[in-house]
């Protein structure tokens, strides 16, 4: 397994706007039809890393429990599907049923979105207060495969916490890790 880490938006960065394909309902959807009332979570994820399945419970885990508090939850897959059909828009569709994703799973094919967030592994996590402002990115929390460490989400239910209770969130920012986005070669 590739440990990519994610490269850290800055803080305060504007949400790029975009139009995906939802594979799970065949929609159109944009950043202005997803976003919450309070935050919104951008998620870079796809189906076949072995990072995000280990987190894919901890992810539907903490949606589940904040999409009522008006945060809303978006999943984008990157990757190359030529090279990765694993991850294709049929194959997204299946994986997020099977998984009970409560959050549309966008597909990015030309991957310009991944690039305008400056994405740079799966999972890579995004939060943004309701003003479309950069407040917290990097790790759900320190699991990772087979290092023993329960994949609750702590690091993002931390900064989810913060921001709805209006609070400072003064905790070090860890970078994601994971595999790394399968980049189309030109």
């Amino acid at each position: 397994m590739a440990r990519t880490p994610s490269n850290m938006l800055p803080l305060k960065t504007k949400a790029p706007d975009f139009l995906l394909i939802d594979t799970i309902t065949d929609s159109v959807l944009g950043l202005n039809d997803l976003k919450g009332d309070k935050g919104t979570v951008i998620m870079f994820i796809c189906n076949h890393c072995p990072f995000v399945i280990h987190v894919n419970k901890a992810l539907v885990a903490v949606a589940n429990d904040y999409k009522k508090n008006g945060i809303g939850f978006i999943a984008i897959s990157s990757n190359d599907v030529d090279n990765y059909p694993q991850d294709s828009p049929e194959n997204m569709k299946i994986h997020a049923e099977r998984e009970g994703y409560p959050f549309p799973y966008l597909y990015d094919e030309s991957q310009e979105v991944a690039k305008s967030y400056n994405a740079a592994c799966t999972p890579d996590l995004y939060l943004f207060n309701n003003e479309l402002k950069l407040i917290y990115r990097g790790q759900l929390d320190g699991s990772r495969p087979g290092n023993g460490i329960p994949a609750t989400g702590e690091d993002l239910r931390h900064a989810l916490d913060c921001l709805l209770n209006n609070k400072a969130n003064n905790r070090q920012q860890k970078p994601s890790i994971g595999c790394n986005i399968k980049w189309k070669i030109n």
